[in-house]
């Protein structure tokens, strides 16, 4: 008897990622405000009131779907970076990763990384891979500093900010100007194992 509702939440977890990969489908095809659960449904075989048994609304989904990527950009991230020295050198190793998952997954980028979404706000539990990220960047840029690699002001908010707005400056006029290139080939994607020189050359070390 046990096994029945291991079964059911097993079919339950299944047919949520089943709707979002057609609501994956749907933003590729329609643009990622373009979302319709009615399509959705349609795609899945079912009327749409029965979706509202796995998300109870667009936003919902929305929801999952930036949880899931940013969970997913965070393991992208945190891959390499272990097997690399502390510092610039594990922080370029995180760039160039982070930068190939996003070129892997444009659509869950723009939700993620570009708010296309009018009036979406991701939950708590949502955001909270998000914060890791942040987390992860910043002990990599402090590391930077403790080597000697970068002034310690590089590890200031005016710092920090700078950092993410480098990698998120390149890979938007990627996807922008050349959406469907390879990173090695990317005009602009090519560029980034140069962004932790560009960072030390802004934050000299002392």
């Amino acid at each position: 008897m046990t096994d029945i509702p291991d079964r059911r939440a097993r079919r339950r977890a299944e047919t949520r990622e089943e709707i979002l990969g057609l609501a994956l489908d749907v933003m590729a095809e329609e643009g990622v405000a373009g979302l319709s659960l009615a399509t959705v449904a349609r795609r899945l075989g079912v009327r749409p009131p029965s979706l509202y048994r796995y998300f109870p609304s667009r936003g919902a989904v929305y929801d999952a779907l930036f949880e899931r990527g940013q969970r997913e950009y965070l393991d992208a991230v945190r891959g390499p970076a272990g097997s690399r020295s502390p510092g610039l050198d594990a922080l370029g190793a995180s760039y160039e990763a982070g930068a190939r998952w996003i070129m892997a997954n444009p659509v869950l980028a723009q939700l993620l990384f570009w708010r296309p979404v009018p009036g979406f706000t991701p939950s708590p539990e949502a955001y909270a891979p998000a914060l890791a990220i942040q987390d992860h960047f910043a002990g990599l840029i402090r590391a930077a500093v403790e080597r000697g690699e970068l002034h310690p002001d590089a590890a200031g908010d005016d710092g920090l900010a700078l950092a993410s707005s480098l990698i998120a400056g390149l890979v938007s006029q990627q996807l922008a100007n050349q959406p469907d290139a390879g990173y090695e080939d990317g005009r602009f994607t090519r560029l980034v194992p140069r962004l932790p020189a560009v960072l030390a050359a802004v934050y000299p070390p002392r």
